[in-house]
């Protein structure tokens, strides 16, 4: 029968930004994430620590004060692992500090004591959509070279810090997203120019390099990883030249693990910059540190698309913020975004075959609107389809012979969505009786997909199907 391997992580995933709430609590610092409260798509919003005003992500779910409950929620249904993110500029409000901010420093003390109880085990991701907002204001994000530095100190006070209770680390979060949305990715104007925005990718490539080489001195026991946004795309036809365009658009988030997990830039992202004008500073010491690649690969996948290179048919975009043809063969969800379970397997075999590093799928959900019934019940049956139809997949990929560390689902309980700051778009198994307006009860429901992922992990994974 095919299995899942024995020690295979089920859990779930959520981020500091879209949870915790407790908007500038106990030192916190203002994010990028904060002045951004209607997501990394809507306007910026210039904020005054006594303004009174309160957006939906400064309270979010209250995981901050409520993570106890949601901790237990999760050890009922059997998790092995959770992914989270700490908030950098809780530990760093400014980012530019010599001496962290105890209080941040403590809650994630708390918070990762309380996992242990539990038996799960944190995988923690050191910058996911969100930066201390005084260094785009003071310095200009990750334009300015300073920041590796800065965020070597935040690398190495956390390692530090929490040695003994984190072996599981990533880097940055979905960091291809920069070429999408840059100010969320690396502190830049919208309008930026390329060459602006691939020298600050390239500093935070060295700063993630630089991470991954003090995680191996300061806990030599760990893992960390990269993490990629998985934009699997296909050719709209088999016309060569489609195909030749979906190589070249799928390279464009594929540099981003090439980088991480060989050590250099590709020869075709050299011949890209070249053609494009883009003229990068890569200093030798730089060169040297991209040798400190990663130990594995994680990545998102939610949906595929499709690329033509047939310039009027590629303004029909649609899903997300990446630009992608819609296939005429996968159905989509209520926001667009198109369900394709076989793409996981796909994309596993891809990234397998070109690093031959074990992977891990750090996130995969399904936003949906769920209506509780006359008996507070909420039945998403649809949620259970869709996680069902992929691990389906992920399974084949295994038998396929990938190497596949775990299965984090994103959002295993109601969270903020990062595109449009909104809570109707939920993921969950768990409800959170919170709304648009952030005047909800907060109340936690278990929802039918709860018992159907609790099954799944006390199987590990052989009720799929069933």
């Amino acid at each position: 029968m095919k299995q899942f391997p024995t020690h295979f992580l089920w859990g779930g995933a959520i981020a500091a930004n879209q949870v915790e709430g407790a908007y500038l609590t106990d030192g916190k610092g203002f994010s990028t994430s904060d002045v951004l409260p209607q997501g990394i798509t809507g306007p910026v919003v210039e904020r005054d620590p006594a303004d009174e005003t309160r957006y939906l992500k400064d309270i979010a779910i209250d995981f901050y004060h409520r993570y106890p409950e949601d901790i237990a929620l999760f050890a009922e249904m059997g998790f092995k692992c959770l992914r989270t993110s700490i908030a950098w500029s809780r530990v760093f409000p400014h980012g530019d500090e010599k001496q962290p901010n105890e209080a941040g420093l403590a809650f994630y003390d708390q918070l990762f004591d309380e996992m242990a109880k539990y038996g799960i085990q944190p995988l923690i991701t050191l910058s996911h959509y969100e930066m201390p907002w005084t260094l785009v204001k003071k310095y200009g994000g990750w334009g300015d070279r300073r920041l590796i530095a800065f965020f070597e100190h935040y690398a190495r006070t956390v390692f530090n810090r929490y040695q003994s209770k984190v072996k599981l680390w990533l880097t940055f979060n979905e960091i291809n997203m920069s070429l999408h949305e840059p100010l969320t990715g690396v502190g830049l104007s919208r309008n930026s120019t390329q060459s602006e925005i691939y020298q600050a990718i390239h500093h935070q490539l060295v700063a993630s390099a630089r991470a991954v080489k003090l995680c191996r001195e300061i806990i030599p026991d760990a893992q960390i990883g990269n993490m990629l946004l998985g934009g699997l795309m296909y050719p709209l036809t088999c016309k060569p030249e489609d195909v030749l365009a979906t190589l070249q658009k799928n390279q464009k988030w594929l540099f981003f693990g090439d980088v991480q997990s060989r050590g250099n830039y590709p020869g075709y992202m050299l011949r890209y910059f070249r053609e494009n004008g883009i003229e990068l500073t890569i200093t030798e010491q730089d060169k040297h540190d991209l040798k400190n690649t990663v130990d594995f690969i994680s990545f998102s996948y939610y949906m595929s698309g499709c690329m033509t290179a047939d310039e009027a048919e590629y303004q029909k975009q649609q899903g997300n913020i990446l630009h992608m043809v819609a296939n005429p063969y996968l159905p989509s969800s209520e926001w667009g975004w198109q369900i394709d379970p076989l793409g996981l397997r796909t994309i596993l075999n891809l990234l397998w075959d070109r690093y031959q590093k074990p992977l891990f799928i750090v996130e995969n959900g399904l936003g949906a609107k769920d209506t509780p019934e006359a008996d507070s019940s909420i039945r998403d049956d649809y949620r259970i389809q869709y996680l069902s139809d992929h691990l389906i997949q992920v399974r084949e990929a295994i038998e396929d012979g990938v190497d596949i560390m775990g299965y984090t689902s994103w959002g295993p309980i109601d969270l903020v969505s990062a595109s449009k700051g909104e809570i109707s778009k939920r993921y969950g198994y768990i409800y959170v009786d919170q709304n648009e307006q952030g005047t909800g009860s907060l109340e936690r429901r278990r929802k039918k997909s709860f018992y159907w992922y609790k099954r799944v992990i006390e199987t590990n994974g052989s009720s799929l199907g069933e």
